[in-house]
């Protein structure tokens, strides 16, 4: 385990705690001292924080921390924001992804993206699924249909639609419109899958479903998840981090960070003393 201090006179809770070894398959994401501001209002202060490939990795705190700030500068959906400005750098497979130059709409095709609410298109189940392949001009017919029913095997919605592949996917229950959506999003097969309380509106059970699915897609896919249930960070993650107003405080295996914390500030949140 190692301490970096955010300054050199950092308090010991201001020091931000990592304890975790590299996995073997390596770093998909590195975010290095990375800074995000709103205007004249800083959101995000000197993160660090590498993301292991094909795990899944937690993002946790309470509301307002910065975790879906952060999780949205991946994709660079923050861009349409106005008034944005960032410093630092956050690298995919070693490519700055803020670099000038960069095709934004290249980027977000490999990285696939789950909301917090359901959000399927008024169109048939088959044309909600393949709209990434239709927005890249594919147009043969068989090769649609195949990706359509890889991408709902993987997101474990297949025997349920595949007889409704033409109806309206508005006519779908919260939980299936919630794996719509992830078969959507994986349906060009990018390499990371970024989710943000993809299950804040369902049920138990449909959360349940989301959660057996995140795990059948681990080793696929590099999940990072974001996440105001700590019992489901708990769940489904290897690596959890931890925020508060803005800044990373730690960051380690999921087990670790629930069960021995470092720093004082994880032990009070996960230990409910504030959130």
């Amino acid at each position: 385990m190692a301490e970096i201090a955010l300054n050199p006179d950092a308090p010991a809770q201001d020091k931000v705690a990592y304890h975790f070894q590299e996995a073997p398959e390596g770093t998909i994401i590195d975010i290095a001292d990375f800074n995000l501001w709103y205007g004249k209002s800083q959101a995000i202060f000197d993160v660090n924080l590498k993301i292991q490939k094909g795990l899944v990795t937690a993002l946790i705190g309470p509301s307002g921390c910065g975790k879906s700030t952060l999780l949205r500068s991946l994709n660079r959906m923050n861009d349409l924001i106005d008034g944005l400005k960032i410093a630092g750098r956050v690298t995919i497979d070693g490519e700055d992804i803020y670099r000038s130059g960069v095709d934004v709409i290249a980027l977000r095709k490999r990285m696939g993206m789950v909301f917090q609410k359901p959000n399927p298109f008024p169109k048939s189940i088959f044309e909600n699924v393949i709209y990434p392949l239709r927005v890249d001009g594919v147009t043969d017919r068989t090769y649609l249909e195949e990706a359509c029913e890889r991408a709902l095997q993987g997101a474990a919605l297949w025997k349920e639609v595949k007889d409704r592949l033409h109806e309206n996917a508005l006519g779908l229950s919260g939980g299936q419109q919630q794996r719509l959506c992830i078969a959507r999003a994986i349906c060009a097969e990018p390499e990371v899958l970024l989710m943000d309380e993809p299950c804040s509106a369902l049920d138990p059970i449909a959360t349940s479903k989301i959660e057996e699915l995140i795990d059948s897609l681990k080793g696929h896919y590099s999940i990072v998840i974001v996440t105001h249930s700590m019992q489901q960070a708990a769940r489904v993650s290897h690596n959890t981090a931890f925020m508060y107003l803005g800044r990373l405080v730690e960051y380690g295996h999921t087990e670790a960070v629930f069960t021995a914390p470092h720093n004082q500030r994880t032990l009070d949140y996960v230990t409910g003393r504030f959130g």
